[in-house]
């Protein structure tokens, strides 16, 4: 799962959310929308943690929640044609 599917599936992934970061309201749902940087932010406000720590802390509930997620895309896969014997 990337940041692109976490944005698409905000709708069904926001009670897992509200689970894990009661502190975080309706209103921060609706304005972080799947969007990690928002995500990010909120949970610096609400939590006093650090960028840092946010981060580490969404990676961790990601991966346990919700499979591998990447930060970012990961770059395409590219193939080379001949060569090799």
């Amino acid at each position: 799962m990337n940041w692109n599917e976490v944005e698409g599936k905000w709708k069904q992934m926001k009670g897992s959310v509200r689970e894990k970061w009661g502190k975080l309201t309706d209103d921060d749902l609706q304005t972080i929308g799947g969007k990690r940087d928002q995500f990010i932010g909120k949970l610096q406000e609400r939590y006093g943690m650090s960028q840092e720590q946010a981060n580490k802390d969404l990676d961790v509930w990601l991966v346990g929640a919700h499979g591998n997620v990447a930060r970012e895309e990961p770059a395409p896969r590219t193939h080379t044609s001949g060569g090799g014997r």
